[in-house]
């Protein structure tokens, strides 16, 4: 059988890199969506063999035009798709200005709509496909300062239920994962205070690495994991354990 195809949003840097890495490693064919730094891009793509697309996540058109174009490159449909492009414009409501919620709001979960909606009538006519949506320990939790990304965070479970549900007679699965704190650029950005109570606040009294995050995605892209849809997968060192 050919090798299936997977594309993964946010996929040069951090969590999307790791992402992507473990893909390939697991023998999938593997395109990484990117929107900013350019040479980054190149560079992660020269070490690691996958192809690189630049769109805006947040612009429907744009999304199902990328799509388009890396099923015309590989010759074949997107069969794996993962959610991972997100940003972060931390402050308190009574402080946040509509042009950051509404951002947040529009790359985190919007960009879950667009993507979806470019990749899934051709997973539907196949009858298979494996979208896997990133969320976030803080989409479960809530956290001060944050009340446009855990909207966005806490939108992307209920819409992956929802699409779960849709979907499944299909041979689709939609799954999320919602990593805890991970050792990231975007969260070395935080104050080191900060950062050391967030890490408190740790059962496992660390920081996440971008590999398990992976692993996990690596599980559920499998043909083998068709019987596992609609989940919430928390990967957090204990941070939130559901009931």
């Amino acid at each position: 059988m050919a090798k299936r195809l997977a594309l993964v949003t946010g996929g040069t840097t951090g969590i999307g890199a790791a992402i992507c890495k473990a893909l390939r490693a697991a023998g999938y064919d593997v395109a990484a969506n990117y929107i900013v730094h350019d040479d980054e891009a190149n560079v992660f793509a020269k070490e690691t063999g996958a192809k690189v697309y630049k769109w805006d996540v947040t612009d429907f058109a744009a999304c199902a035009k990328g799509v388009e174009k890396i099923a015309a490159d590989f010759g074949t449909n997107v069969e794996i798709l993962v959610n991972n492009a997100g940003i972060t414009r931390d402050g308190m409501l009574h402080k946040m200005t509509p042009e950051n919620w509404n951002e947040v709001i529009t790359t985190n979960l919007t960009s879950c709509f667009n993507m979806c909606r470019a990749v899934i009538n051709p997973m539907r006519e196949k009858g298979f496909g494996r979208i896997v949506c990133i969320s976030s320990v803080n989409g479960q939790l809530g956290q001060a300062g944050q009340t446009n990304y855990c909207a966005s965070k806490t939108g992307i479970i209920g819409f992956t239920k929802a699409l779960a549900r849709e979907s499944a007679s299909k041979g689709i699965t939609v799954n999320a994962i919602a990593p805890g704190y991970t050792d990231t650029e975007m969260v070395k950005t935080m104050p080191p205070e900060v950062l050391k109570t967030m890490i408190a606040q740790i059962p496992m009294g660390r920081l996440m690495k971008p590999e398990e995050i992976a692993r996990a995605v690596v599980f559920l892209a499998a043909d083998e994991s068709v019987c596992i849809t609609g989940e919430t997968f928390p990967i957090n060192g204990g941070q939130y354990m559901e009931s």
